[in-house]
């Protein structure tokens, strides 16, 4: 039986469809692995942008009264001495939505460090009430001893422009951490651990 004959490549012939295979994969893991971190880049950049319009770190914002969900009222000031997580939320915004769940869990799971959770509601003062009840009952029953209502005045003070946005007040009720925009669970339990650390 006779072998086939094979000649030789020319020079400037193309390599074998592997090699060109293997060097795409190579030159497109190179411009992924450059876009990611372009896009992180950006996105710290971001992120650093939205906490500059936030109330800095170490400053302590007004002690609002504020109307509790299901009645009495709350003030800033009576949390003294525990590290406060103030969320301000609203029932029409998916965000908020999708990461009240993670609050009220990582709430419970910190409490007996010395964290109180407070949601504070941005829904319209006509609605506010019957719209958060809404919520409550048929979303998440264990929002409930969290929510209260904050008001335009209370808004300005924390200057929100954009829910959620996300405050750390210390036992002393001045502001250790900011952040606009919804955050994963993971990153929600590094800052409440950071903040319980201060």
């Amino acid at each position: 039986m006779t072998q086939p004959v094979t000649t030789p490549s020319p020079e400037g012939a193309p390599p074998p469809p592997a090699r060109r295979s293997g060097e795409f994969v190579s030159k497109l893991l190179l411009v992924l692995t450059a876009s990611f971190g372009l896009a992180g880049l950006v996105y710290l950049g971001v992120m650093e942008a939205q906490r500059s319009k936030l109330v800095p770190d170490g400053a302590a914002p007004p002690s609002f009264q504020m109307e509790r969900y299901g009645g009495g009222k709350l003030a800033l000031s009576d949390l003294r001495g525990k590290v406060v997580m103030l969320d301000f939320w609203a029932t029409w915004c998916p965000p908020c939505q999708e990461e009240m769940p993670s609050l009220v869990k990582l709430a419970k799971e910190y409490e007996s460090q010395g964290l109180v959770f407070v949601a504070a509601s941005r829904d319209d003062d006509d609605v506010k009430e019957e719209l958060v009840d809404q919520f409550v009952k048929r979303n998440l029953p264990d929002l409930a001893p969290y929510v209260v209502y904050a008001n335009d005045e209370v808004a300005r003070a924390f200057q929100i422009e954009a829910l959620p946005t996300l405050y750390f007040l210390d036992r002393n009720g001045k502001v250790t951490d900011a952040v606009r925009g919804m955050m994963p669970e993971h990153s929600l339990r590094r800052r409440i651990e950071q903040a319980l650390k201060q």
